[in-house]
């Protein structure tokens, strides 16, 4: 994994930098608070392979760098404060999604005030109402309430993620209920674009009384043919 300007390699602390500068601009910008929620990275072989992970019960917006915990590939712990207890969800989402380079889980507030609200269905917790939400997040299933750190999760996204590969559909996130949504992209910045898309959906479905129309098939075919989707 080179770096595109020139300058050499990424390493384990430019991923370690980047990991703690995504956690401070989501606890800024309340997308979580207190200490919930996590972040890791799938390191490359380059910067010594495995993951990088939030710490058990840190605050996203006062990460240090050198306190992350520091995992290998088989999933031990090497380096760092005790790894968060989402762990093996994070390890099965990059198991299943071989693109996914980074997962991020927050308490996003209109995500989860949508759970308890009730979601528009299963499958896909809100409607697509907007060309963004195709274009950046496309499905995002629910997941049934499991207490935090339940293995059982691990076991359900890997096999939505699994069942929309299938299909031909790439799975970006999932809404775990009265919790928040786990979200994994190819880099930390597309993984929070996709969360931001996603809470921002919810804010306007939620705003609007759940009343606003989906676009048609139509509208959504035109999206997929112009911009090389599946849906």
């Amino acid at each position: 994994m080179s770096n595109t300007s020139g300058q050499g390699l990424i390493t384990l602390k430019d991923h370690a930098h980047e990991l703690c500068r995504v956690g401070r601009s989501l606890f800024d910008r309340g997308y979580v608070h207190g200490t919930t929620g996590n972040i890791s990275v799938r390191l490359p072989e380059s910067a010594g392979g495995g993951f990088l992970i939030t710490p058990t019960d840190a605050c996203l917006g006062f990460l240090e760098p050198e306190r992350l915990a520091q995992v290998a590939q088989s999933g031990q712990q090497v380096a760092g404060e005790r790894a968060s207890k989402t762990l093996v969800l994070h390890q099965r989402i990059y198991t299943s999604a071989s693109w996914a380079h980074c997962v991020i889980h927050t308490h996003s507030s209109w995500l989860v005030d949508l759970t308890l609200r009730g979601v528009w269905s299963s499958d896909d917790i809100v409607p697509p109402i907007t060309p963004y939400y195709v274009m950046k997040v496309g499905h995002a299933p629910l997941i049934p309430y499991c207490r935090p750190g339940d293995p059982v999760v691990a076991d359900r996204v890997q096999q939505l993620i699994e069942n929309h590969q299938q299909r031909g559909l790439i799975l970006r996130a999932v809404m775990c209920e009265r919790l928040g949504p786990q979200v994994w992209g190819e880099t930390p910045a597309t993984a929070m674009a996709t969360l931001e898309e996603l809470e921002e959906t919810a804010k306007l479905w939620l705003r609007g009384e759940c009343r606003a129309k989906p676009l048609t098939s139509v509208e959504i075919d035109v999206l997929c043919r112009q911009f090389n989707l599946n849906w």
